[in-house]
Formats: C-alpha cells, sequence, structure tokens
C-alpha cells in the first residue's frame, strides 16, 4: 500500500505540474502560484468567506493565507471587506478579473486535458473515469483526519 500511496502522490502531483506549466504559457496576466489560484477558486465558490476559514479549507496558516490575500487584493483579483458583524474579521470577494482569469483557466484546462483524455485508449479513460469516485473519497477521508 505505501508503494501506492507514493505513487499516487507522484502521478498527481506531475499532472497537476505539467497542466499548470502547460496553462501558463498561453495566458495573460501576472503569474500566479498555485496556493494563490486555490484561494481565488475558494473566493469565487463562497463569496464572502473569511481568511479564517478560507485557512482551515485550504491546510494553510491564517498569516499563510493574509500574505495571499493581500498579493491578490494588490493585483485587483481579491477585495477585502469590512465583516459588518464583526469589524475586526474580513470578507473575501474575488473581482470580475479574477472570475474572467479563472474562467479563462478552467476552460484551458479542460480543453488541454480533454484533447489529451480522447487520444487515450478507452479502457485507459474508462479505468480513470472509474477511479475518480475512489479519488473523492480518498480526500474527504484525508480531510477528516486533519
Amino acid at each position: 500500500m505505501t508503494a501506492n500511496a507514493d505513487e499516487l502522490m507522484t502521478v498527481t502531483t506531475g499532472l497537476r505540474r505539467l497542466v499548470r506549466r502547460r496553462l501558463q504559457a498561453g495566458l495573460t496576466g501576472p503569474r500566479l502560484r498555485g496556493a494563490q489560484v486555490e484561494l481565488l477558486r475558494v473566493a469565487s465558490a463562497r463569496p464572502g468567506l473569511g481568511v479564517a476559514a478560507a485557512a482551515a479549507e485550504l491546510h494553510l496558516a491564517r498569516n499563510s493565507v493574509s500574505t495571499l490575500v493581500n498579493q491578490l487584493v494588490d493585483q485587483d483579483l481579491l477585495r477585502r471587506e469590512t465583516d459588518p458583524d464583526d469589524r475586526r474579521n474580513a470578507r473575501l470577494y474575488v473581482t470580475e478579473a479574477a472570475e474572467q482569469r479563472l474562467a479563462a483557466w478552467r476552460q484551458a484546462r479542460t480543453e488541454l486535458v480533454g484533447a489529451a483524455l480522447a487520444d487515450l485508449d478507452p479502457a485507459d479513460r474508462a479505468a480513470i473515469s472509474q477511479a475518480l469516485p475512489a479519488l473523492r473519497r480518498l480526500i474527504t477521508r484525508l480531510e477528516a483526519d486533519s
């Protein structure tokens, strides 16, 4: 099982890295790090999310997320508003520029990976498709353990 766990992480990390590198060459705007993109995705999915909640969801320290927030605010990709119920807290909202950037990234990623999947043998495509629910359960299990 240990060898499978290591191979799974090697393969998934390699896949994410390769896709990210291929896509960054074709996108405009300042280059974003993976953690910045992940924060934008979370803030897009949950408008008004607080920094602490974002940190918990991303499994990062609050100060790390605060740094990411400052960077993204400076790039006009994230908007930080004071929480009206607790002025010590901030609420996060992605900007229109960030939404457009995320949509372009998703579209390009779908096209890139979709084309590669289409070139695979049908049995390989079926195996990947069948593995997706198990991979989602693995994520859920790892989240429960943290």
